[in-house]
């Protein structure tokens, strides 16, 4: 397992991540929101107790990656974490679908990279571990149009992962099995946000990603 004895884990994103975390800062069982995040703290918890990990959540819904710049010193820069989990992009490819006419709202991919890109350069040095986890779209069809653009966007992630040596997480990759039982209604009512269940996926893709074994691994590490 990547994570380390005392390590803190920051988490930062749009309302996926938020889930009704507590403000400014969202900590503990009853801070973390009710989303993918406390379903991570809830398994590290309880499988590696022995680690004593630190997990913060500063989601905030309806963000995009403008939004994180704007707030990037407060919410990241000075928590001063050891691992850093972004996930974003969800809002800068929906507002181009569901608010067509509101340009000024638009994260057009250029931005979108260069600007994750900015991010990642101020703070990488100063991580043990970076994790970036793509935007996505609960539609089993990638010729869907917001699918399609979300699958672009998640490649941006990619190649910045590839560029900083970051842990990452497809999360479209991660919900493929499950259209090949259920339709994307049973997770979410807007193909955006999930329900628990969805919620998991996303979990499991992370803790995954970066080495959970349910055994707890060697205990010695």
């Amino acid at each position: 397992m990547k994570l380390q004895k005392n390590d803190k884990l920051l988490f930062i994103g749009d309302s996926i991540t938020d889930c009704g975390r507590e403000h400014p800062v969202g900590e503990g069982s009853s801070g973390l929101g009710h989303g993918y995040v406390a379903q991570v703290y809830a398994l590290l918890r309880s499988i590696y107790p022995e680690l004593m990990l630190r997990v913060q959540n500063v989601g905030n819904g309806g963000n995009t990656i403008r939004d994180l710049k704007q707030r990037w010193d407060r919410d990241v820069l000075d928590l001063k974490p050891d691992w850093l989990t972004i996930m974003i992009g969800i809002n800068d490819v929906w507002r181009q679908f569901d608010n067509p006419l509101s340009t000024d709202s638009h994260v057009f991919l250029e931005e979108y990279e260069s600007t994750l890109r900015e991010l990642v350069a101020s703070v990488r040095p100063n991580l043990k571990g970076l994790v970036l986890m793509t935007p996505y779209y609960l539609e089993a069809n990638p010729e869907d149009p917001m699918r399609a653009t979300m699958d672009i966007y998640g490649e941006a992630v990619r190649r910045v992962a590839s560029e900083y040596d970051a842990v990452y997480v497809d999360t479209q990759a991660a919900f493929a099995p499950f259209w090949d039982h259920f339709y994307t209604s049973v997770l979410t009512y807007d193909r955006v946000h999930p329900d628990a269940t969805g919620h998991m996926v996303l979990s499991k893709a992370f803790l995954d990603a970066i080495g959970f074994e349910w055994s707890g691994g060697n205990k010695s590490e």
